[in-house]
């Protein structure tokens, strides 16, 4: 998992905008703080369909880029974004849980309309990067 660095704007009351000092044209915006992981990683997950694989820069080497000093000198702040890359490919793993916690899983998923994997896998996502 990488972290990339986001510059997260807001200017009054408006909506928080993000963009990605190593990601050129790579940009995100959300109503309310809270909402912010969620199109961090929606704005990397479109950004690296059409764009090749780019390793994130050090804090060091992102805080001593000029336009992000200025950014920070008007208010905005640096915010790490983990990400996890899009792939579509599965593996399948045997895990060990209780089974109480089990059943719970197994319920809860049914009544959302998923199954095992696609919950846990949701869960995971979400404890991992604050995106569901």
């Amino acid at each position: 998992m990488r972290y990339y660095t986001a510059i997260v704007h807001q200017e009054g009351d408006s909506a928080f905008g993000l963009t990605f000092p190593d990601l050129p044209g790579c940009f995100a915006s959300a109503d309310d703080w809270d909402d912010i992981p969620s199109a961090a990683n929606e704005a990397l997950d479109l950004w690296f369909e059409d764009m090749p694989s780019v390793a994130p820069a050090s804090l060091s080497e992102i805080r001593a880029r000029p336009e992000v000093a200025e950014a920070l000198r008007a208010g905005a702040s640096l915010l790490s974004v983990p990400y996890i890359p899009a792939d579509t490919a599965v593996q399948r793993v045997n895990i060990t849980m209780e089974r109480g916690l089990l059943q719970a899983i197994d319920e809860t998923a049914k009544a959302r309309g998923m199954n095992r994997s696609s919950f846990l896998a949701s869960a995971a996502r979400r404890e991992l990067t604050g995106a569901a």
